[in-house]
């Protein structure tokens, strides 16, 4: 880390903690004390954004009452469910800290952590991100598809997305103004984290049990979010169907010039109907995947020149920090 890089800080910073939920209002009542007493610790001005992200159960109430019995608790109701990406980056724009803290809803992040975080903070590091020892929470396909995604994301970018590292992080001030300028719709978190930069550094954790229900982010939500961050931050996708079509052409001249040795030096006759089939439906195959990632492409250019906001919000309540 650069000397420049460092700056005084204040150690009694205020800080923002968001939170986004989604079906949450049984995991609220034990996560947010726990949270609020953490933070209470270190410093005497903080805020927690709770972010309601649609949820069907009654998590937005669950959220108002705890802002009422605790102060510095802030509750924000989206209209709908915009997704996780979307949620946070709306408690991203409502925090005022010196210092943001983000964390999941449903306990697994362990709030211990929070003290070490702030030190590394105060000591210089711009972002102090954490990264799951294991995870063995999570199917053994899952974590398959995790490590594979992440080798694929990361082979020839200019920008790294570090393996395992979550949505589990303390920021900066000016980390989050960055990430809340960037106008992109289509929002996969964990690139942006690595694109913008800054100074950073890896702690790792073990994550705690539930505290209550099932995740809400099953392997369908995974893939899902993986295809948004391979389309958004890599152009592999594009790289393999070009060297698929030179492999395929130089296939096809080399099938060529086998086809006229046997016909015109050998005098075989070679029979073309099941080779025609087949290639047709080979090269039509090829085709249309072709297709489908370019449309994958096209279809977020699309949504992005429409230019809607990421999000809407229904309501807010409580009182967190003012800003400066």
């Amino acid at each position: 880390m650069h000397k420049d890089t460092l700056r005084i800080r204040p150690q009694n910073p205020r800080i923002s903690c968001v939170i986004p939920a989604y079906n949450e209002a049984l995991n609220l009542p034990m996560v947010l004390p726990a949270i609020w007493q953490q933070i209470g610790t270190l410093t005497d001005q903080f805020e927690i954004i709770v972010v309601n992200d649609g949820s069907r159960d009654n998590t937005f109430d669950v959220a108002c009452a705890l802002a009422v019995q605790y102060p510095g608790i802030v509750a924000l109701d989206l209209s709908r469910n915009f997704g996780k990406e979307a949620a946070m980056t709306a408690g991203l724009e409502a925090a005022a800290g010196d210092v943001v803290i983000l964390m999941d809803a449903d306990g697994q992040h362990p709030v211990a952590l929070l003290p070490t975080m702030l030190q590394k903070w105060q000591d210089g590091v711009d972002v102090v991100y954490a990264i799951r020892r294991t995870r063995d929470d999570q199917s053994s396909l899952h974590a398959t598809l995790t490590g594979w995604f992440y080798r694929l994301v990361n082979w020839g970018s200019r920008v790294k997305i570090p393996r395992d590292a979550g949505d589990f992080r303390l920021m900066d001030k000016q980390v989050v103004a960055a990430l809340v300028a960037l106008p992109e719709r289509n929002r996969f978190m964990k690139g942006l984290y690595a694109w913008v930069g800054f100074s950073n550094m890896a702690l790792d954790y073990e994550p705690l049990p539930r505290q209550q229900g099932v995740s809400n982010f099953g392997l369908l939500g995974a893939f899902r979010l993986a295809l948004t961050g391979m389309l958004a931050f890599s152009t592999v996708p594009l790289r393999l169907l070009t060297v698929s079509g030179l492999l395929l052409s130089l296939a096809s001249m080399l099938y060529i010039a086998w086809v006229f040795v046997e016909y015109f030096y050998r005098g075989i006759q070679v029979p073309g109907y099941a080779t025609l089939v087949v290639s047709i439906m080979f090269f039509s195959g090829i085709q249309l995947l072709a297709l489908g990632i370019m449309s994958e492409y096209v279809g977020r250019i699309y949504d992005e020149v429409k230019r809607r906001p990421l999000y809407l919000l229904k309501q807010r309540t409580g009182h967190g920090l003012e800003r400066d």
